[in-house]
Formats: C-alpha cells, sequence, structure tokens
C-alpha cells in the first residue's frame, strides 16, 4: 500500500475523478491501497463504491479512511483479489484501477502493488474481469506509467475489446502517469 502523500499518481487519479459526476453510480476501486480513489468516488456522487485490495490491511486501511471521512455509508471495503469471486454479470458502471506499473513476479503480498506478474499477466486478469463486469456503456479507468511496456498493455486491452481514449495525462520528474478511459 502507497502512502498518497507519497506518490502522486493516486493524487492525479483522484483530482481526475473531482471532476467527473458519478450521481447515482455503482463503482468498483480495484487495488484500493488506502482507498483515496473510492473515496473521490464518492465525493464525486457514486452511489456506492466496492473498494477491493489483495492486501487485507489495504482494506482496513480504505474502509477507516472512509468512515474518518463520513463516506462509510457508500464505501464498502473487501479483500480480494481483483474481481474473482464477483459473479461474472454486468455490476458495475464504472471501474476505477491503478494497477501495479512493473512487469515480474512479486516477492510477496506488498510487492504485488508493484510488479504485475510476468508480462503483466495480472493486469491481463484486471481488464478480463472488469469487462466482464461492467454494466452496458459503463468504463474502466486504468492510470498506467510511462515506465510501464505500454505496448504490450495495449494489445492486452485490445484483446479484451476495449475501446481506448486518453482521459488524463501529468509528467512529473522522469516519468507519466497516463489515464486511460475503457469502454466495451
Amino acid at each position: 500500500m502507497f502512502h498518497p502523500r507519497f506518490f502522486l499518481s493516486s493524487e492525479y487519479f483522484a483530482e481526475f475523478l473531482d471532476g467527473l459526476d458519478l450521481s447515482g453510480k455503482s463503482v468498483a476501486d480495484i487495488g484500493t491501497g488506502s482507498g483515496i480513489l473510492a473515496l473521490a468516488a464518492a465525493r464525486a456522487g457514486a452511489r456506492d463504491v466496492l473498494a477491493l485490495d489483495i492486501n487485507p490491511n489495504a482494506a482496513l486501511s480504505a474502509l477507516e479512511n472512509a468512515h474518518a471521512n463520513g463516506l462509510g455509508d457508500r464505501v464498502t471495503a473487501v479483500c480480494m483479489n481483483l474481481l474473482a469471486a464477483l459473479p461474472a454479470q454486468p455490476l458495475f458502471d464504472v471501474i476505477l484501477s491503478s494497477p501495479p506499473k512493473h512487469a515480474g513476479e512479486p516477492r510477496d503480498l506488498a510487492d504485488s502493488g508493484w510488479h504485475a506478474g510476468p508480462q503483466y499477466q495480472n493486469v491481463a486478469l484486471l481488464f478480463e474481469q472488469a469487462r466482464e463486469r461492467l454494466k452496458p456503456g459503463g468504463c474502466l479507468y486504468v492510470m498506467l506509467s510511462s515506465d510501464s511496456d505500454l505496448d504490450l498493455l495495449g494489445r492486452l486491452i485490445a484483446k479484451v475489446g476495449f475501446r481506448v481514449r486518453l482521459a488524463y495525462e501529468r509528467s512529473f520528474y522522469i516519468e507519466s502517469m497516463i489515464l486511460y478511459e475503457l469502454r466495451t
């Protein structure tokens, strides 16, 4: 889990969400960490937000942060690997994710926030599972890095049939954070 003060991608993603109208929408935040994106979605009007993380400490932190910010009535946090334990049917209007930005086998649970498995296999599962669980007209917002293998990730996205639109890009230091809107 990364502290949003030190990892700017979460802050940039949350700022983007502040400009959306998510009124009445059902939202999932995959890899929620501290819950910053789940909270931003709730502030943007989401009816309900499911904050998911493979790390039980992250899920607990997201839940605590939701309650501390008065959003506990709309944010539910669950320890889960991606969307694997949810039914494969349209459930969400919007799915948010800032997945691991680097290929390679995670050394442990904490490292799974950095490394997405060989050839980004864990992120490929994210795209597949999100596609199955988006309502018609729904979208997945995914934040990637210029340090990621964007060609490989582009092929993984195309493989599951998403249409891609660049929604936001922000450069800092030696890297750019790139937010894509993926639609069915």
